[in-house]
């Protein structure tokens, strides 16, 4: 064993003149500890939710979206199109048209959304069940439309979903209608039932999810369509797939990823997760920080010690290596007891939940969590560096005074 390690592990559980440096050392560890502990904790559940969200989003924002650069619509039945739909490596290939409309409720209710007709492919994702608050993801049944509307429009609108008597009525403009007295007629107006009431965030709860063909009738669009969203088998090379969309279509559509259409979102949760991890990075360092200070009381303590291993031949960097690697210790003991600390709580929170939202969500009730191998290589590389840093200020302290302690003893 390194000479330098074997004094600093035995100052280390040594028992000191004075008892005031057991303590400091006592609470720069468990200042290391709790800071590990939180931030495997924090980051794990910044990834937790990180991944709930995004599989929400994953339920509306498909793994590449294609729209056209020019106008609203476009015909999709084109030799490449067609040939796109029997790619098999597709999960789905979904047609949709959408348009602003009026909706009214009642008597009295009125919202401006987005109403989203979708081909039948959009049902083939097994978890859109999950952001159902009430009811079902309904959209067609024995020749009859529905409509999934939104939280937002819910609210809004004071929806009852089980009131058979009171349909949704859609207002959008009628393209062919002719200038007249009556605006009524400047209007296309169809009825609908809502059968079920998503939530998933502000960007998606104004919309009404319905059927395309319902869409096609309201908007007296036979065959065109907004945009095409595909999805593909686990494993597909996503890259590979957008680069080959990109080069036959970028002249005349837009393709864009996952990434690419909730940029702003994906910026945020990241920003949101490094600003949390500076904050507690900044209390790390305070708690390691306090290793200077008892190093350096230990430095006095160990005077004696200190004139007798210069005496049997011991260099500076000998007893400099003594009270860095003390500073090490301190440092790492806490570290790797906070990590494993906040490991297990981790996986009793993924396992059990007993740490619960104080209001009931249509999507979890428990805070996630998703443990990351690379936090735990962060933490341990971050308190590695702060240590290294503070220990060797307290190791160039410990030498300040060497030719003083030699005379003085």
């Amino acid at each position: 064993m390194n000479t330098a390690i074997y004094i600093a592990r035995r100052y280390l559980f040594s028992r000191k003149k004075m008892h005031a440096i057991n303590i400091i050392s006592g609470i720069s560890m468990l200042g290391v500890f709790i800071g590990s502990a939180a931030l495997i904790v924090i980051l794990s559940v910044f990834n937790g939710f990180e991944k709930v969200i995004l599989s929400l989003y994953s339920n509306f924002t498909p793994e590449m979206l294609i729209t056209p650069k020019q106008g609203k619509t476009f015909d999709p039945n084109t030799p490449y199109f067609n040939a796109l739909r029997r790619d098999p490596k597709l999960i789905s290939f979904t047609e949709i048209l959408e348009e602003k409309a009026l909706i009214r409720y009642g008597t009295d209710g009125e919202f401006i959304g987005t109403v989203r007709g979708v081909s039948d492919d959009f049902l083939k994702d097994t978890l859109l069940d999950s952001t159902i608050v009430k009811g079902s993801f309904t959209l067609k049944s024995k020749g009859h439309f529905y409509a999934v509307i939104g939280a937002t429009v819910q609210s809004k609108l004071s929806v009852n979903i089980n009131d058979q008597l009171s349909p949704l009525q859609i207002y959008t403009p009628n393209r062919h209608a002719s200038s007249s007295a009556d605006q009524l007629n400047e209007f296309e107006v169809r009825y609908i039932y809502p059968s079920g009431i998503f939530n998933i965030q502000q960007d998606f709860n104004n919309l009404i999810i319905t059927h395309i063909d319902f869409m096609r009738d309201l908007l007296n669009e036979p065959k065109n369509i907004s945009a095409i969203a595909l999805n593909y088998k686990k494993g597909t090379d996503l890259k590979l797939i957008k680069d080959d969309l990109s080069d036959k279509l970028s002249t005349m559509f837009t393709i864009k990823d996952r990434y690419e259409q909730n940029a702003e979102l994906y910026k945020t949760l990241n920003y949101e997760r490094w600003f949390i991890f500076v904050i507690l990075t900044f209390v790390l360092v305070i708690a390691i920080f306090n290793i200077i200070g008892s190093l350096t009381m230990l430095v006095i303590d160990k005077q004696k010690d200190i004139a007798i291993l210069t005496s049997l031949g011991a260099n500076s960097r000998l007893i400099q290596g003594i009270f860095f690697s003390e500073g090490m210790m301190i440092s790492f003991i806490g570290c790797i007891a906070g990590m494993l600390v906040g490991l297990i709580f981790c996986l009793l929170q993924e396992q059990f939940g007993f740490i619960r939202f104080g209001e009931e969500m249509s999507a979890i009730d428990a805070y996630p969590v998703a443990l990351k191998v690379t936090d735990f290589l962060l933490v341990f590389l971050t308190v590695g560096g702060i240590s290294t840093i503070a220990s060797g200020i307290s190791a160039r302290l410990s030498i300040k005074r060497l030719g003083e302690i030699k005379e003085e003893l």
